[in-house]
């Protein structure tokens, strides 16, 4: 199944992320699981950035799903451009969207991705209201 990336999205983080020579397969490709560590990667930047990283007794973001569309084969050197979006937010849930180039070819989409984002209340274990200055900062 392919997922599509939304045209009504806000561009809320970049940030570039170098491959490493362990990135790759036999293949001699960047392995596909690691598209998902490079998706991390920004997603978790990001929510650092926002100060809005889980706090074990409190409330934070939880991913429930993650998926990602494979268009074009990273290769080793490199660094790899992602541009992560967020859209549609719910009562406590948003999504994020991500596209992945390779620097040195800006502008063609090696790959993209994303998430579902739920806001938790750790100790009570129970997904709570977004943040308003969360929903905010997602709703396009």
């Amino acid at each position: 199944m392919r997922y599509e990336i939304p045209e009504k999205k806000k561009l809320v983080y970049e940030c570039s992320i170098p491959m490493r020579w362990g990135d790759m397969d036999a293949m001699g490709h960047v392995n596909n699981t690691i598209y998902f560590r490079y998706l991390e990667i920004a997603r978790v930047d990001w929510l650092h950035q926002l100060n809005a990283t889980p706090k074990p007794e409190g409330e934070g973001p939880v991913i429930v799903n993650a998926f990602c569309n494979f268009y074009k084969q990273l290769e080793y050197p490199g660094d790899v451009l992602v541009k992560m979006y967020a859209s549609d937010p719910g009562r406590s849930t948003f999504e994020t969207w991500a596209t992945m180039e390779q620097s040195a070819n800006p502008g063609v989409i090696y790959a993209a991705g994303g998430a579902t984002t739920i806001w938790v209340d750790f100790p009570k274990q129970k997904a709570v209201d977004l943040p308003a200055w969360l929903r905010e900062i997602v709703t396009p």
